[in-house]
């Protein structure tokens, strides 16, 4: 009865796993030969980030119309491939690229949002993005952002700010900027000479802030909070010209 019993569960087993080999096998083979009916793209962090749109996204996609996506077949397209060529753009972090069951192509794309932008005199203008890439300006689009000026701007915008460690250092410094409501607010330019030496220029006040090196943020800025709480609401919000921040333990302002 068990010997019975057993092989009629081996039986039953062996049906199933055909039906499901030859379902398998259908859907390949139906698969093999379906084309892309359409393209739907869809931009994630877009709001108040113009740089890329849909067009842009398909231009990439095919070469500038130049490959054909829509009715090739999946056979023939190279998802990775397309997914790579639409991350040449700079503005675009990530790419995402699949098939639905309806055979649609669907397109996911991840914006990178400018943090700061490079303002030079002998060299085009750069953005600075809030994973520390370097960005090229675009005519389509222009984001009020914090200004980076001085002659180390050059050498700024030659690679990412996260490959180098004075980079990092500068990100660093741009980040916290942007992640404080009030000092996002308050600064509206940051000049860096050869040495990496820092001035902020505040949006309303009238003095400059001689920060230093791009180092120990927080206390430098719980000391330039203490000059705005304090010091300029008795001593007139235009009273100083300079406030230097670089010695632990000092504010100096004349």
């Amino acid at each position: 009865m068990l010997k019975k019993y057993k092989m009629k569960i081996g039986a039953k087993l062996l049906i199933a796993g055909v039906v499901l080999i030859s379902v398998i096998g259908f859907t390949d083979s139906r698969q093999s030969g379906e084309v892309c009916k359409d393209v739907v793209i869809r931009i994630a962090n877009q709001y108040e980030n113009y740089y890329v749109d849909e067009a842009d996204v398909l231009a990439l996609m095919t070469d500038n119309g130049n490959k054909a996506v829509k009715g090739t077949s999946f056979k023939e397209l190279n998802l990775r491939d397309i997914e790579q060529s639409v991350e040449m753009d700079k503005f675009i972090k990530e790419a995402e690229i699949y098939k639905d069951l309806k055979g649609n192509l669907l397109v996911k794309v991840e914006l990178r949002r400018p943090l700061a932008r490079v303002i030079q005199n002998q060299g085009p203008d750069a953005y600075i993005s809030e994973d520390g890439a370097v960005l090229p300006v675009s005519s389509k689009y222009t984001s009020r952002v914090t200004l980076i000026s001085g002659d180390y701007g050059r050498e700024l915008v030659k690679h990412d700010l996260t490959s180098t460690d004075e980079g990092k250092k500068i990100y660093d410094l741009i980040r916290y900027i942007n992640n404080d409501k009030f000092w996002k607010a308050q600064i509206a330019q940051i000049d860096i000479d050869k040495k990496l030496n820092v001035l902020l220029y505040p949006q309303v006040t009238k003095q400059y802030v001689e920060f230093g090196k791009p180092e120990d943020l927080e206390r430098k800025f719980r000391k330039l909070k203490i000059f705005y709480d304090h010091i300029l609401p008795q001593k007139g919000w235009n009273t100083y010209t300079r406030v230097n921040l670089e010695y632990e333990g000092q504010i100096i302002a004349e």
